[in-house]
């Protein structure tokens, strides 16, 4: 019996499909799913599960039995990406990301347009067959330091790497978790649409390749001058925090009952809203300082509060404020002293959700919080407290060779490279060679590129590229979590005929206008739909739409499928739609305007070039 998309389609005429009760509970999914996903009231993996929970519950009209519901775990594209992602790890681990940024930036000096090519260059081929958001993960301190050597705002260099590591990966099927994703839909309305198929490892890779040239000479010629100079050159981090208004001294005084206690007896006694950031005890400072921490008369705290607090330190029992907002003397931040630098709460953080607790942060991960930026504003009065998310950046002091660990922490992506990186070297030709086979394998068709995948996460393993304890950390489970949640969403859509009526919608609106124009349209329609939701949401919910509208204009599905894949991968009008944008939201300083003003424009050049690369080498 053919599916409601189908017989629609079959009839290829104008009579209008009615709407269902299921469609109707269909689309209310849909609804929430944006909502929830527009207001990140959820975690995006809580809300994945919760899609999953819903559908089956609703299995009356959505048709989503329970191993429907969790066939997504279990789909090819979720194990594909999960695969990916660790043999992504793999390589970074070996520092080769790193040094080939570095390799690429010697030349640059402080020429801009240097420092801008070599971004690009660095990271497109890069995220072409590595995941593009740990690229970026790996290139955000590299590009930084460029930067700063070059006497260049690293605002001028963050979004165009963000940017370069989105168009990059459509260099191949590997690039991003959406091309697998797209493959995947795209595979399963084959059924329906004799074009349509799974693409081969290097299907598009001819439009991405002008995709890429197009994107990376308008990011060189034309880009900077629309990002304005949001960070200085070596920036005053403690300037650029407003640090001085919320740090002060305060001497244990002789007698002091705190005397012979530890820090944790201080924190206790001063409250909550004051953390300790050093302890200054003779000639020696401990930088983030432990909780066990001893304390004698004449050792003086350097600590962190809001302006309310500072001022009831004057009353406060056995201290003495020797120091007040403003007394920068007291705290160095020279590389033997304490290392400043930013850290930004990466997708998969265990901090997402959590409220900062700068006392607990601080014996986690050694370092103490000095500053916050939450979604490109600084929070200047009260930090502690405040719940974190993806893209948020902290500014943080830390012991030199703590730099070291927290830059192998999957929590937190550091905006500086460490002093002494700890890359496995001598292992990264055998990762390249892993890599080089697992395409190798994939291109040829030998088998699977799933498959291939997963023997080449067990080749990492055996060769010592990754300890088998890392292969979790590699991993970022909201997105596979995500991708579970939506592949029945979009399963639901597509068999209760809610894609076939949509398509009915858009062939009765546009379908008046040149099948050129309507690709365009989807293009856009994607690229919006992106900028609120998900890539991986937005391309399971306007594929089968997509097919069905192009089936019922007579135009060619694929060329409709591959418009919507590129569009979802590729989003440049603000920070919320594709995770390399967040993670450079915090270093960059930016505004969620910057993005509007370099991206809009480069989303209108890359539309038409898409668009019309399509139709000339697939046809509509």
């Amino acid at each position: 019996m053919l599916s409601p998309a189908c017989a629609f389609l079959a009839q290829a005429t104008a009579i209008r499909p009615e709407p269902t009760t299921d469609m109707l509970v269909v689309f209310g999914v849909v609804v929430l799913a944006l909502v929830l996903f527009l207001t990140e009231r959820l975690p995006v993996d809580v809300t994945a599960i919760l899609l999953i929970v819903v559908l089956v519950v609703l299995e009356p009209w959505t048709g989503v039995d329970p191993v429907t519901g969790i066939s997504g775990f279990a789909n090819e594209a979720t194990i594909t990406v999960l695969a990916m992602l660790i043999l992504s790890g793999g390589i970074s681990r070996t520092g080769l990301v790193q040094e080939l940024g570095r390799r690429m930036a010697a030349f640059a000096g402080d020429s801009l347009r240097k420092q801008l090519f070599a971004t690009v260059a660095a990271t497109s081929p890069v995220s072409g067959f590595l995941n593009n958001t740990p690229v970026v993960a790996l290139m955000v301190p590299v590009v930084t330091d460029v930067a700063n050597r070059g006497e260049t705002s690293p605002s001028k260099l963050l979004i165009p790497l963000s940017y370069a590591s989105q168009m990059g990966g459509m260099l191949t099927l590997i690039g991003t978790s959406t091309n697998i994703l797209a493959s995947d839909v795209s595979a399963r309305l084959g059924s329906q649409y004799p074009e349509l198929h799974r693409f081969s490892m290097f299907e598009f890779t001819k439009l991405g390749l002008v995709v890429v040239l197009v994107g990376s000479l308008y990011l060189i010629f034309v880009g900077h001058y629309l990002l304005p100079e949001r960070v200085p050159p070596r920036a005053d981090y403690l300037e650029a925090y407003d640090v001085g208004d919320y740090v002060a001294d305060l001497a244990v005084v002789p007698g002091s009952p705190i005397a012979g206690g530890t820090v944790r007896d201080a924190t206790a006694m001063l409250g909550p809203e004051v953390d300790i950031v050093q302890v200054l005890h003779g000639g020696t400072r401990s930088i983030a300082p432990r909780q066990a921490t001893a304390l004698r008369e004449g050792d003086v705290l350097v600590v962190r509060t809001n302006r309310d607090a500072i001022t009831t330190l004057e009353d406060a029992t056995g201290f003495e404020l020797v120091g007040g907002p403003n007394a920068m003397a007291t705290l160095p931040t020279d590389e033997e002293t304490g290392v400043l630098t930013e850290v930004v709460v990466s997708l998969d953080s265990r901090l997402v959700g959590e409220r900062l607790d700068p006392e607990r942060f601080r014996e986690e991960f050694n370092a103490a919080v000095l500053g916050l930026r939450s979604h490109g504003e600084l929070v200047a009065e009260r930090i502690v407290g405040k719940r974190l998310g993806v893209g948020d950046t902290l500014l943080v002091q830390a012991p030199p060779d703590t730099l070291d660990r927290l830059a192998r922490r999957d929590d937190l992506i550091v905006a500086r490279e460490p002093p002494r990186p700890d890359y496995r070297a001598n292992k990264a030709p055998i990762a390249v060679a892993i890599m080089v086979v697992v395409v190798a394998v994939a291109a040829l068709e030998l088998y699977p590129i799933l498959i291939a995948a997963l023997a080449g996460v067990v080749a990492m393993v055996v060769t010592g590229v990754l300890e088998p304890n890392e292969l979790y950390d590699a991993v970022e489970w909201d997105i596979i979590f995500l991708l579970a949640g939506v592949i029945p969403l979009g399963i639901a859509l597509e068999e209760s005929g809610g894609a076939a009526y949509l398509a009915w919608l858009v062939v009765q609106s546009a379908g008046f206008l040149p099948t050129l124009v309507v690709l365009w349209l989807f293009y856009i329609l994607t690229g919006l739909l992106t900028e609120v939701i998900s890539n991986n949401a937005s391309v399971v919910l306007l594929l089968p739409v997509a097919a069905a509208a192009a089936s019922g204009i007579g135009a060619n599905p694929f060329a409709f499928v591959l418009a919507v894949t590129f569009a979802a991968s590729t989003a440049f009008l603000g920070p919320i739609g594709y995770q390399t944008n967040l993670f450079v939201y915090g270093p960059g300083g930016y505004r969620f305007g910057d993005y509007v003003r370099i991206g809009a424009p480069l989303q209108l050049i890359l539309s038409l070039v898409t668009v019309v690369g399509i139709a000339l080498i697939w046809g509509v």
